[in-house]
Formats: structure tokens, C-alpha cells, sequence
């Protein structure tokens, strides 16, 4: 599945990769974001933290009346989780209207764990 742009020039459609790259580097360079965390933990395994080439397996983005992005994340032991959560939303919001022109009308972020990080 791809979100379809239409433009005046013509038509372009950005692959769900493409969104999760995008969405992934952005969320993860929220202070207080330890790193994304996978929507399917009991498969993939509980205590993976995703690198940047598996983001796709702790985004999904769906395409129905408009676009939605849920971001599954792991944040630090001792941060505001609502705070993170809202400076994400707001950070993958900017970042896909500057990067690839796409508006999401909700970003959901799902927090899947805290952990205690050791410096």
C-alpha cells in the first residue's frame, strides 16, 4: 500500500517505507524516545529496539478517509510520557508536511515500554 499524492503536475505515490523512514527518524529524535519499538512484540521479540532499516515494523499508516499514522515507541525511565508523546505527534506532523508534502489528519502514538537507560 502507497499514499497517493495528486499534484498539478501529475500523480505520486510514496511507498509505506518511505513514511516509516521518515515518521521513525522523526520520532526518534525526540529527546526522552528511546527508540521505536515493534507493533507485534510477542512475534518479533519484547525487548527489540528497531534500527532504522526495520522502522516499517513499529509504524503503520493507513489511508481511509484521510492519513493516519499510528508510531509505536519506547521512551526513557523518568520523562513526561504525555509530553514525549505530544512533541512526537507534533515532530512526524512537520516532518512529513516538510519532507514529503503529506498532511496526516491523526498521528496516534502508542507507547510499548520504559526503559531505565544506562549511561
Amino acid at each position: 500500500m502507497s499514499v497517493t499524492v495528486n499534484n498539478d503536475y501529475g500523480l505520486i505515490e510514496i511507498s509505506n517505507d518511505v513514511i516509516a523512514t521518515v515518521v521513525g527518524g522523526a520520532a526518534t529524535e525526540i529527546p526522552g524516545v528511546v527508540g521505536m519499538a515493534s507493533r507485534h512484540q510477542v512475534r518479533d521479540g519484547l525487548n527489540e529496539i528497531l534500527n532504522r532499516e526495520n522502522y516499517a515494523r513499529g509504524i503503520v499508516v493507513s489511508q481511509e478517509e484521510g492519513i493516519i499514522v499510528d508510531v509505536y515507541i519506547i521512551v526513557s525511565y523518568g520523562t513526561k510520557i504525555s509530553e514525549v508523546s505530544k512533541n512526537v505527534q507534533e515532530r512526524v506532523s512537520y516532518q512529513l508536511e516538510a519532507s514529503l508534502g503529506v498532511e496526516a489528519d491523526a498521528v496516534n502514538i502508542f507507547v510499548h515500554g520504559v526503559r531505565v537507560q544506562n549511561d
